[in-house]
């Protein structure tokens, strides 16, 4: 999910008999291609760290999300690009493991749409230590919350959170991913 001012590298799009194909990622995304995608979601405690996308994204600027996401490059195993994009969205990194995958489709604006299977990594950090360097071409904010506090705000403000980590807070409300 990177900026628009990007060239549309190609991504892991997902073929009718499970096999992969590559596309641009814009492709994918204007003509909700199914393709593969990653969710990092790193926690400290109970809170989990989450991140206002930049208002100049090419979608979903200036809402929250989980701490970050990507495509895959084609060829570019799942783990290793949540790796290379928690570093380069908020500047660290610390050791991901993979969780679950997850499948959703959803109008994200500006005609665009995600119909993606996701793997989700989470990852452990000391809040209190950890030093966070958001990329400003990516990130406008970060915050620690807690479950109970991302469901309230959630509840109050639906539209300020991105479709994507609306869906995920509703399978694992408890964000027990």
């Amino acid at each position: 999910m990177d900026t628009i001012r990007d060239t549309d590298p190609i991504i892991p799009a997902i073929a009718e008999d499970g096999s992969f194909y590559p596309i641009g990622k814009m492709q994918a995304h204007r003509e909700a291609v199914f393709h593969l995608a990653v969710s990092v979601f790193v926690f400290s405690g109970e809170h989990l760290l989450i991140q206002q996308r930049a208002k100049h994204k090419y979608h979903c600027g200036g809402q929250w999300a989980n701490t970050c996401c990507t495509h895959p490059h084609w060829d570019e195993p799942v783990a290793t690009s949540a790796a290379r994009r928690l570093r380069e969205e908020l500047g660290f990194g610390v050791p991901l493991t993979e969780r679950h995958e997850v499948e959703y489709s959803a109008d994200v604006s500006n005609g665009l749409h995600e119909h993606e299977r996701v793997t989700m990594f989470i990852g452990h950090a000391d809040r209190d230590t950890l030093v966070i360097r958001p990329n400003p071409d990516e990130v406008a904010a970060v915050r620690w919350v807690t479950a109970d506090e991302l469901r309230a705000d959630m509840a109050r403000d639906p539209e300020a959170y991105t479709p994507w980590f609306r869906i995920y807070c509703d399978r694992f409300p408890d964000l027990k991913i």
